[in-house]
């Protein structure tokens, strides 16, 4: 029997759930374990540093797909692609949190207007020509206040 951790002691060691771990496999970000003779999955001590490698990187906003991608890289050694590693790999990711902190930059700031401008009615506001909420139709009345709006 080789030794090794239990799915129990695996899912403690590394903060997760035992379905979590046979998710894990079956997706092929964690390896299939070896098994006891009673047919116990027994999981390496690197199990562990895998599955922290996963939530870490989960929690850097890294989808499965491309954790997996990024493990897949790790172990093709010498043969890896140069947009694959951690390097191309979080420069993408990073632009890809600018753009959404920009996106939500833009939200915010126009939520700020709108309760500065003391927009309380969408509908009235909506016939604004200066309201600070973006209605797209490209038709707007000019109407004046209404309903408590300030717009």
């Amino acid at each position: 029997m080789t030794a090794g951790m239990r799915t129990s002691e695996l899912a403690a060691a590394a903060g997760v759930n035992a379905q979590t771990l046979r998710y894990y496999e079956r997706r092929g970000l964690l390896a299939e374990p070896n098994r006891s003779l009673g047919g116990h999955r027994l999981y390496s001590e690197q199990a562990v540093s895998v599955l922290r490698v996963i939530k870490a990187a989960q929690r850097l906003g890294f989808t499965l797909d491309e954790v997996a991608e990024l493990l897949a890289a790790t172990q093709l050694g010498s043969r890896r692609r140069a947009d694959a590693g951690l390097q191309a790999r979080a420069a993408a990711k990073l632009a890809e949190v600018d753009a959404k902190l920009a996106e939500l930059t833009a939200v915010r700031d126009t939520l700020r207007a709108a309760l500065a401008a003391g927009c309380d009615d969408l509908l009235v506001c909506s016939e604004i020509a200066n309201c600070p909420v973006p209605f797209d139709d490209g038709v707007r009345k000019s109407s004046t206040g209404g309903s408590g709006c300030g717009c």
